[in-house]
């Protein structure tokens, strides 16, 4: 019993907190998420804050921006080889936002201020409680919350510089059946649950190097994620209480640093393209241990992710119609971090492809509507996840609408 207990809890808490790249969330701005994700070189707005804190002094003044996607994703999993089992995730819905307020200090300074309230990780998945998956995980919702107070200065005309501290918060939630049964047949369950917190820095460097050629390159550090007494609960016949004693958990987790080169170019007066090559160092996620107070059967784990190291694509395209109107569209290719041997269905991912459009209306001189979809799908996906021996196809489809408003002051 103590080496069912023990490898339970193993299976359970080390694939609890697998932040991969299927809950990496580029929807910081509706301009930039339109345009398929890029925005370093140009400063459109003061979502520079994230995408290029160095574009916040080149703003026109100060600038309150906010924004909200409604992401209502879809994984769908066939069991290997036989391919006779299938199940899909339970439809849920979660509101990822973006808050920004900065700009030049006043008229004509060289020096910008700001703060953005973002969130870059997080979302939300439901197997159910029957589907063949249910020992490795049930549900899982993830969510992180950054804040990011910002200073730029520009040194001249051409060139502009910003950085940004990060302090993150994070919350964490499982649930997951065990192996164990009551009398009328019911798996025992196990959930997990905790806060998290990190700190972190964005930099950037914005280049004007015409009026219609621009450059950006950015990087954001890593954040490392500490879980400090998180809560371990479980729920077993009585007899079988004293091997799965509830208890609290430590546990840290990197985030990864993220190096972004862009650039954007005026075809015409009307007409903008730009393109970002992001590189992701997701390789520092190479394992995630717990550490747990009490140790009866739950023992503390040490589990493998080597995660890889990857370069997405990025390319969009604005259109002036009007003085009121624009539209914009784009695609991106961004690339798993995950190996094909230890992809758990808590952090389903695949090789994203990525197409997006959107438009902005602008009913006054300083107010701007804006509105974005983005659909990204995974091709379908032979994997296996070999702690828990595993094995399945998954497919993740997502179609995400936007809203956004900025007003300039």
């Amino acid at each position: 019993m103590k080496k069912i207990c023990t490898l339970t809890a193993t299976v359970l808490l080390a694939s609890s907190m697998a932040f991969g790249g299927s809950f990496q969330l580029n929807l910081q701005g509706i301009r930039q998420t339109a345009m398929g994700g890029t925005g370093v070189a140009w400063p459109w707005d003061a979502s520079t804050i994230f995408f290029n804190p160095g574009g916040l002094s080149r703003l026109s003044g100060i600038q309150a921006y906010g924004s909200v996607n409604i992401v209502t994703p879809n994984v769908k999993y066939v069991q290997t080889p036989t391919g006779g089992y299938s199940a899909s995730s339970n439809t849920h819905t979660t509101t990822p936002f973006a808050v920004y307020v900065g700009g030049p200090i006043r008229k004509g300074s060289k020096i910008g201020v700001g703060l953005g309230i973002y969130t870059p990780f997080g979302n939300k998945l439901d197997w159910g409680n029957t589907w063949t998956g249910r020992y490795v995980v049930e549900s899982i919702s993830l969510q992180s919350f950054f804040f990011q107070p910002t200073v730029s200065y520009a040194i001249n005309d051409m060139i502009s510089v910003g950085a940004g501290f990060v302090y993150a918060r994070g919350t964490v939630d499982i649930e997951k059946a065990i192996p164990v049964q009551d009398i009328n047949g019911n798996d025992g369950q196990a959930k997990l649950k905790g806060n998290a917190n990190g700190f972190g820095f964005n930099v950037g460097v914005q280049i004007k190097a015409t009026e219609d050629l621009q450059f950006g390159v950015s990087y954001r550090s890593k954040v490392k994620m500490d879980v400090n007494g998180g809560d371990a609960t479980f729920t077993v016949p009585a007899s079988l209480a004293g091997n799965f004693p509830n208890t609290t958990f430590d546990s840290k987790l990197p985030l990864p640093e993220i190096l972004t080169v862009g650039l954007g170019y005026k075809f015409t007066s009307d007409l903008m393209v730009q393109a970002d090559v992001v590189l992701a160092g997701w390789k520092t996620y190479d394992s995630l241990s717990f550490d747990f107070a009490e140790n009866k059967s739950v023992q503390d784990t040490h589990d493998p992710r080597s995660y890889k190291n990857t370069v997405a694509f990025r390319l969009g395209a604005h259109y002036q119609i009007d003085n009121q109107f624009a539209i914009m569209a784009g695609g991106a290719y961004d690339p798993t971090p995950t190996r094909d041997n230890l992809l758990s269905p808590d952090a389903v991912d695949g090789n994203r492809l990525t197409l997006s459009c959107g438009a902005t209306y602008q009913p006054l001189p300083r107010l701007s509507i804006m509105a974005a979809l983005n659909y990204t799908t995974t091709p379908k996906r032979n994997t296996s996840y070999d702690p828990a021996g595993m094995q399945g196809a998954y497919q993740v489809k997502s179609l995400l609408p936007a809203i956004g408003v900025s007003y300039t002051f």
